[in-house]
């Protein structure tokens, strides 16, 4: 292919994706294909000679189009949104024709500048505290991770090295050994499975703090586990704090969590992976109140920010607790500016070497959005969560299971887990619309997220017409 067929081709597809985007409602939101439905239908290997673009095209829609969760449809409400927007295209677009591969500002200065540009403008759109920004001379920063778990993971790891560096100075004959296996980190028995995952990468315990009766960590149970473990000789390293959970979107109290994690010497991380794109809003910025505890801060811009998959948005208050446990520097990687104090090289800062040049697209985002577009947007997914809480208090048969802060709804059919559980069946035998279950406490309770980008009053209105309707034939089934 050339530039002259690019040119035609690149057309075409961007005609293909706008069709897509615009149709998608006309699509059933979840596939009718079973496991390894896919590989009988190409060829066992690659072509000899090349294949047509016509080809490959006509493939998408018969071969891998009915395999695909329609992420994007106006009745998907499952899990969280995954963001979605044509500026960010584009950026992806030029991102992936530029090339680079961003791991220091010598492998390509417009990417580096570009990410710390972008995360002090962030940073400043949700009144994160002055420590948290890069500026010009700031000691704190943020970048640009490919998950909030590679955040939790990569803060994880940033506070072992830290606490065992200090411990080791102040204890010259301590193992490392003989540190980690007294290590402690803690999170709310709501946090998200992630957190979990980094303290087995990371070879740390990790305890759940039992979550009080609106599923948030509180300061008394947290301090409890503290000197329990303290007491037993253990080492208390790192809080996870959750600000929007993803089995119900509840809020740790970080203004109770964060003093404590600073009397202990603790580091305090937040994960707020969904909720914290809704602190551009002023009316939900007080949920990030007490952000000034944190070591770490993480969000997905690519989650409700309409900044596509991948862009996990971390801050740091002293970039050098990341670079230190982080960096090495093999001659090859070196360049004559590194040490400047000018600029920072993202390769000490994430696990990966590599990285794109991700910044591209919250540029554009966020300068054809506007602070206020983006804010409108947040504004109406809200609302119409709350339309939908309305819908199933009207009916006397359902139940709300937590409070609806945000843009997710947990309810269920009053009675036992297994009426809830037909339901959900019923439901996604169905497939006029996606959901996905989660267990708060002994309850089994369906989340209804508001997803995608184009939905509106009238898919929320359909959505619960069709959930009354199924649970209208449930019951009936149930009393014959």
């Amino acid at each position: 292919m050339d530039a002259s067929e690019f040119r035609r081709r690149g057309k075409e597809m961007v005609d293909y994706v706008a069709d897509y985007m615009e149709g998608i409602e006309g699509r059933q939101v979840y596939p009718d294909v079973e496991p390894g439905y896919l590989r009988p239908l190409i060829p066992t290997t690659a072509p000899q000679e090349p294949d047509t673009f016509e080809d490959i095209i006509n493939d998408v829609e018969k071969i891998i189009m009915p395999g695909v969760t329609h992420w994007h449809s106006p009745y998907f409400f499952a899990y969280f949104p995954t963001a979605s927007s044509y500026p960010a295209m584009l950026a992806d677009m030029l991102c992936g024709a530029i090339g680079c591969i961003g791991f220091s500002w010598a492998a390509s200065p417009a990417c580096t500048e570009l990410e710390t540009v972008m995360m002090d403008w962030l940073g400043k759109m949700l009144q994160l505290p002055e420590a948290f920004l890069a500026g010009n001379a700031g000691e704190g920063g943020g970048v640009i991770q490919g998950s909030a778990s590679e955040a939790t993971l990569v803060a994880l790891l940033a506070a072992r090295t830290k606490v065992t560096r200090r411990l080791q100075a102040a204890s010259p004959g301590l193992t490392q050994a003989t540190i980690m296996e007294k290590l402690v980190a803690y999170s709310s028995d709501q946090a998200h499975s992630s957190v979990e995952r980094a303290g087995l990468i990371g070879g740390v315990k990790l305890k759940a703090i039992p979550s009080d009766g609106k599923f948030a960590m509180r300061a008394s149970a947290l301090q409890e586990a503290l000197e329990r473990d303290k007491a037993a000789g253990l080492i208390p390293f790192f809080v996870v704090a959750t600000l929007g959970t993803t089995s119900c979107c509840s809020f740790d109290n970080l203004l109770e969590v964060g003093p404590i994690c600073i009397k202990e010497d603790v580091w305090l991380h937040i994960d707020a992976a969904y909720a914290g794109s809704a602190f551009i809003c002023p009316e939900f910025r007080p949920l990030l109140n007490g952000v000034e505890f944190a070591d770490s801060f993480n969000f997905n811009p690519h989650k409700w920010l309409l900044v596509n998959f991948d862009c996990s948005a971390m801050w740091v208050k002293k970039r050098t607790d990341l670079t230190g446990a982080f960096k090495l520097d093999p001659v090859y990687l070196k360049h004559s500016h590194q040490d400047s104090g000018l600029i920072t090289d993202y390769r000490h800062w994430q696990l990966p070497l590599g990285r794109r040049f991700r910044s591209l697209k919250m540029w554009f985002v966020f300068r054809m959005y506007g602070i206020k577009g983006l804010q409108a947007y947040i504004r109406k997914h809200v609302q119409l969560s709350h339309e939908f809480e309305s819908l199933v208090q009207q009916d006397p048969r359902f139940e709300i299971c937590a409070e609806v802060t945000l843009g997710l709804v947990c309810f269920r059919l009053k009675g036992s887990n297994k009426l809830t559980e037909a339901l959900l069946e019923r439901i996604n035998n169905a497939k006029k619309i996606h959901l996905v279950p989660c267990h708060l406490r002994d309850k089994f309770v369906l989340r209804f997220a508001i997803c995608s980008r184009t939905v509106e009053s009238a898919h929320v209105q359909l959505a619960w017409e069709h959930i009354r309707g199924l649970a209208t034939e449930l019951l009936k089934a149930e009393k014959e």
